[in-house]
């Protein structure tokens, strides 16, 4: 076991076959991201969320800004490689070096990234980056209990989960039970080899669709 600190992330950039994981900037990236997910007709994105929904854009604009300068949480822009837009958003965070802990949290998924190839590959790509480059032993996901997607994601990616936070937190004014799951260094080889599976190109018909489910390869 490794007794040394983890080095925190750095605000990398992660390329993808079909997506890239980038820093978040505002200046690159607003336009995009509030195209796909500001405005009264993305308000449901953001009902698990701590903050959002914004029906303005210069809110969602300051909202961005405030996100790009944070080191925890640290705020990625991921971007669709074909069209070249910011498409969602995710972050590291509950940045815990001396454990080597860290969370993956704050994910944003415009309906563009939604049940794509390319939304895995981004949860992949922060993994990978957390596990193989930086050595962090222990990476958490946590989402409110009443998320059913978030909390059928996280299994879908391989994460255990560990248990429930009861009102654990007051949300939008609201009580919040956390759903709590993590990934292990230990685990995270066969996950790995899991993701690059399923996100070969020869797992997709020519329509897109996947062949065989991610939980098949592990």
């Amino acid at each position: 076991m490794n007794i040394f600190p983890a080095p925190p992330p750095d605000r990398v950039t992660l390329a993808g076959r079909y997506v890239t994981v980038a820093p978040l900037n505002p200046r690159r990236h607003a336009e995009f991201l509030w195209r796909h997910t500001g405005g009264e007709e993305h308000a449901a994105l953001w009902d698990y969320m701590g903050d959002g929904p914004f029906f303005e854009r210069a809110a969602f604009d300051e909202h961005l800004a405030a996100k790009a300068e944070s080191a925890d949480p640290l705020f990625f822009a991921i971007i669709d490689n074909a069209s070249g837009e910011a498409v969602g958003l995710s972050s590291l965070m509950r940045i815990d070096t001396k454990n080597r802990v860290i969370e993956v949290g704050g994910i944003m998924y415009g309906r563009a990234l939604q049940r794509t190839p390319g939304g895995t590959e981004a949860m992949y790509l922060l993994a990978a980056y957390v596990f193989d480059e930086l050595g962090y032993r222990r990476y958490e996901w946590k989402c409110n209990a009443l998320n059913a997607p978030s909390r059928a994601a996280a299994t879908r990616y391989g994460f255990t989960f560990e248990g429930l936070f009861r009102q654990h937190m007051i949300v939008k004014g609201r009580n919040r039970d956390t759903a709590w799951f993590s990934m292990l260094d230990r685990e995270w080889p066969p996950r790995r080899e899991a993701f690059e599976r399923w996100l070969d190109p020869v797992n997709f018909d020519a329509s897109g669709r996947q062949i065989r489910p991610l939980s098949s390869f592990r």
